[in-house]
């Protein structure tokens, strides 16, 4: 047989001569060499740094190259272990929860220490706290299950600030139980010398009942006020170690700020009622100071429709400005003669909950109702209605093309309101967050893009 040559045996193959091969191999050893490079020097997940440290297989006896920087490496430490701590400690209050309850208020109320009206002065909204917590400690357990179950050693995925923000309507019941304190524990002080049976009981809990770690029925029951003060500290250790990029650092920043605007909170409205003591003080910006305001309308607009907070939404909330205007005024003149007065809005929905399960937990389901508080601005230290609420079932809300830096809202067969915000764009948002609760209810709901004078006979109509 003949001896062929090696470049023909190239050609035949793949039509690429020696050198053109030569040329090739040169470039995929350089294009290798550059990947290996990269390798080298390949930034850190989570910073971006480059030259980091070098691992030591001790099965292979292999070396490779580390995906984080030593200094990134200690910071998911710690998150980690601030997140378990956040979780550990949810469950060692809920254990004290548990534990005011089964050792404390059932025996006395099987017993007949007390009557119902005292145990519900000395234990307060003791109930609903438990179940917030069990609501919460179950999602966040089971979000710690989940990480781990795909791997996620470090728990990165755990968003803590999210499912804060989710049972935001625990921090209220704080505040009831908070605000109570004082009356609860004078109650059980006066109680306790009036009655022997109860003096007997509760000294021979503390000493004989091993559960009770020999504290003290007052001890446990400041339980909700030590975990309402630490949500903060807690929260600040997390965020400490989380990076900025990280999807729940802005989460957990609001969740902070959240609970912190809810202790000052607390603390005004404790001033307010006479009481000496305080919750931890937290330093004040200007934000914090506005939640503070918020969380005061919230309040009022609450007990003034008088839904249950678990079923109420707060859409949307803030400073408009209102006119009342003379029958056709708005139209032939535009809002520039009518007399603008600065007001407290807050659009509330009450949603109806799809199953009967545990509050938090309910998925919301249909719209009930949904209405305006109109809210004046503070006045003494108080804030006051303008009006009852607007029921949206009753209204129509309605713009004009002459005049779009406002919109109008007529309450059928009563009384017209001009709103505008400073910001165009603003008064258009809350017009069609207005219009769209407002066509969901009512029996006009079907007809709401008529015009006002079309559909209804009202003393306010329109050319």
């Amino acid at each position: 047989a003949t001896r062929t040559k090696s470049a023909d045996v190239e050609r035949a193959d793949s039509g690429i001569g020696q050198m053109s091969a030569r040329k090739w191999r040169n470039r995929a050893s350089e294009t290798l060499s550059s990947l290996q490079a990269w390798e080298a020097h390949r930034p850190c997940t989570d910073c971006g740094e480059r030259d980091l440290p070098v691992e030591t297989d001790g099965q292979n006896c292999n070396q490779r190259r580390a995906d984080l920087c030593e200094k990134c490496r200690k910071r998911r430490t710690e998150r980690k272990e601030s997140v378990l701590e956040f979780v550990n400690t949810e469950a060692s209050y809920g254990e004290d929860l548990r534990i005011i309850k089964e050792e404390f208020y059932l025996p006395m109320q099987v017993a007949g220490l007390l009557s119902q009206e005292q145990l519900q002065g000395i234990f307060s909204n003791i109930q609903e706290l438990i179940d917030l917590n069990e609501n919460f400690l179950e999602i966040l357990q089971e979000e710690i299950d989940q990480a781990f179950d795909q791997g996620d050693n470090d728990l990165m995925t755990v968003c803590i600030g999210e499912i804060f923000l989710e049972f935001v309507n625990m921090l209220p019941a704080f505040q009831t139980y908070c605000l109570q304190q004082s009356s609860s524990v004078n109650m059980l002080n006066a109680l306790e010398k009036e009655k022997e049976l109860l003096r007997i009981f509760l000294n021979v809990s503390q000493n004989d009942n091993t559960a009770l770690r020999r504290m003290n029925l007052r001890s446990f029951l400041m339980a909700p006020l030590q975990r309402v003060t630490k949500y903060p500290l807690l929260l600040s250790r997390i965020i400490k170690a989380t990076t900025e990029y990280h999807p729940d650092h802005g989460s957990l920043r609001e969740a902070k700020s959240r609970i912190e605007s809810h202790l000052e909170h607390i603390n005004m409205k404790t001033k307010q009622e006479g009481n000496t003591w305080t919750l931890r003080s937290f330093r004040q910006d200007s934000k914090k100071k506005r939640e503070v305001i918020n969380i005061e309308m919230r309040e009022t607009a609450l007990k003034t429709v008088g839904w249950l907070r678990e079923e109420t939404r707060f859409v949307m909330e803030g400073s408009l400005q209102l006119a009342q205007p003379p029958d056709g005024q708005w139209v032939k003149k535009g809002s520039k003669t009518l007399k603008f007065q600065n007001m407290q809005v807050l659009l509330l929905v009450n949603m109806k909950r799809v199953s009967e399960s545990s509050l938090e937990s309910a998925e919301p389901g249909p719209v009930k109702d949904a209405v305006l508080v109109l809210i004046r601005d503070k006045n003494n230290g108080k804030f006051h209605l303008l009006r009852e609420p607007l029921r949206l079932s009753n209204c129509i809300v309605s713009t004009d093309p002459d005049c779009d830096d406002t919109f109008e809202l007529i309450e059928i067969r009563r009384e017209a309101f001009v709103f505008r915000d400073s910001d165009r764009a603003r008064t258009h948002h809350w017009f069609r967050q207005i219009r769209r609760y407002s066509r969901e209810l009512g029996s006009w709901k079907k007809r709401r893009n008529a015009l006002p004078n079309i559909m209804i006979s009202t003393p306010h109509t329109r050319p």
